[in-house]
């Protein structure tokens, strides 16, 4: 029997996945990590603190599984994108890593859609935006021009922790199209964005397709992390490519709902959609891409939440109380912009808010509100996407730590109003799993892969009159966008 190993690194965690040939899945294992947040709007990891929770993860999985390191066939690994780490000539870390989520290059990227947005635009296929690598190396050049004269290679976030296994220098052409750096017409590394940055694309990794061979783990790694020296590793993907992937969605018109850190709702296409609306990335198909809408913070919300007020209330106990609590939240409304929002706004000015509570909200009210808030944000994203008209199935795949709750997917898919299939797994260290799969010989294909370990075990089917509340709730809570944006914007 041979084993495939994916390791993922998400806001909050890393979790690794030990795969069976035959589609099932051995073991899996999270190991959880601190964000910093050094000032408003800053948000942080240590880079080292990923290649930690690896050795954890991977120590764990043989523990739990019994399985040998030297049944394991292939390692691949996922992160999510925009989060680069600059090293000096040594390969170590200058400063800690700005997290994607971090919106302290707001008024860099605004600068950039006024004075070159739409070559940026026709290059990178986005506009500017603070979560975006372009931005925030213009802000490390213009705040700590120490650091940023020392930089001798930029690493993208699994592609530093892979790097700690293998001693490569590269990334995949999906994570390449997450920097603003990167040419999607030419499929290279562009001068002009390059030059806006400050940086020679020198200091850029080569890129290659996320099934090619990056390396094999080293004497040193093997270890630390408990693996065979000579283990090949796959040059990996990005993790929402890696969820897209487990869910099966690999088809034109096949759709997913994120309901992680962040959350996002994707549409298998075979172009691009360039839009201010979507975020476009190839698939691991070729031909295929998967436009998709973004909100920043999705089951972060609850764990803010569970971390700030449940006094030590787990997961679990956050559903009850919830569940104890009438859709609609008795008129509390939550909006989940804790550090502000992407479709379809893009406005790194707006906070999040509680609105409408009064002395007989509870907790579960509270936990309620967060839940349908972050369900409300998901159907902003949908209307923004079916107005530019993408061929879509009537029906998603559910993935990310929040469809775990049955109560959570059945408020997402009556807020949506749409099926929602969970599968087995769809956790992105599944879809690293499977991609180091089809490059070992496994599967020959990413369909194949995807028929082999994509198994659904529950759906959410839509209530329609609870369709017909969250849509009268939808409507009052973007005119409570409305009114309060501009209150934000003037509070810088």
């Amino acid at each position: 029997m041979k084993y495939l190993l994916g390791v993922d690194f998400g806001g909050g965690s890393s979790k690794a996945t030990l795969l069976a040939e035959d589609g099932t899945v051995a073991a899996e294992n999270a190991v959880e990590y601190p964000t910093r947040y050094p000032a408003p709007g800053q948000v942080e990891q240590d880079p080292d603190d990923w290649y930690a929770a690896t050795a954890e993860n991977v120590r764990a999985l043989m523990e739990k599984s019994g399985v040998s390191p030297s049944e394991i066939a292939a390692l691949s690994l996922d992160a999510a994108t925009h989060t680069a780490v600059l090293c000096g000539e040594d390969c170590r870390p200058l400063r800690p890593a700005i997290y994607w989520t971090d919106t302290r290059s707001a008024p860099i990227a605004a600068r950039l859609r006024e004075e070159c947005g739409e070559r940026i635009f026709s290059l990178a296929l986005s506009r500017p935006d603070p979560i975006w690598t372009l931005p925030q190396l213009i802000w490390v050049r213009e705040n700590e021009p120490e650091i940023f004269s020392g930089i001798r290679h930029i690493f993208f976030a699994k592609d530093y922790v892979r790097h700690r296994i293998t001693g490569d220098f590269l990334t995949d052409s999906i994570e390449a199209q997450g920097s603003m750096l990167w040419d999607n017409g030419a499929g290279r590394w562009s001068e002009f964005l390059c030059s806006l940055a400050g940086v020679p694309a020198a200091v850029l990794p080569r890129v290659v397709r996320p099934t090619d061979l990056a390396g094999t783990v080293t004497a040193e790694a093997a270890r630390e992390l408990g693996l065979p020296q000579g283990l090949p590793v796959l040059a990996g993907m990005t993790d929402t490519a890696a969820e897209v992937f487990a869910s099966g969605a690999v088809e034109r018109g096949n759709m997913t709902v994120k309901l992680a850190t962040a959350g996002r709702i994707c549409v298998i296409t075979d172009r691009a959609y360039p839009s201010d609306y979507l975020i476009n990335y190839s698939h691991i198909s070729d031909g295929l891409w998967y436009p998709g809408t973004a909100t920043k913070a999705c089951a972060s919300s609850l764990r803010w939440f569970r971390d700030t007020f449940g006094d030590g209330t787990d997961y679990p106990a956050l559903d009850r109380l919830a569940a104890e609590t009438p859709a609609g939240a008795d008129g509390l409304l939550y909006h989940p912009y804790l550090n502000g929002e992407l479709t379809p706004y893009a406005d790194p000015q707006l906070c999040a808010s509680f609105t409408g509570f009064r002395a007989g909200h509870t907790k579960g009210h509270f936990v309620r509100a967060v839940m349908e808030g972050v369900a409300l944000s998901l159907l902003d994203c949908l209307r923004a996407l079916d107005s530019l008209g993408l061929p879509r199935d009537g029906r998603a795949a559910l993935i990310g730590g929040g469809a775990k709750s049955p109560l959570w997917r059945q408020i997402v898919a009556d807020a949506l109003g749409m099926e929602l299939e969970v599968r087995r797994s769809s956790d992105s260290s599944l879809g690293s799993a499977m991609l180091a799969g089809v490059a070992a010989g496994v599967w020959n294909t990413p369909a194949d892969a995807a028929r082999a370990c994509s198994v659904t075990v529950a759906a959410a089917s839509p209530d329609p009159a609870r369709t017909e509340l969250y849509a009268s709730l939808f409507e009052k809570y973007k005119v409570i966008h409305d009114a309060l944006a501009p209150v934000y914007r003037g509070a810088r």
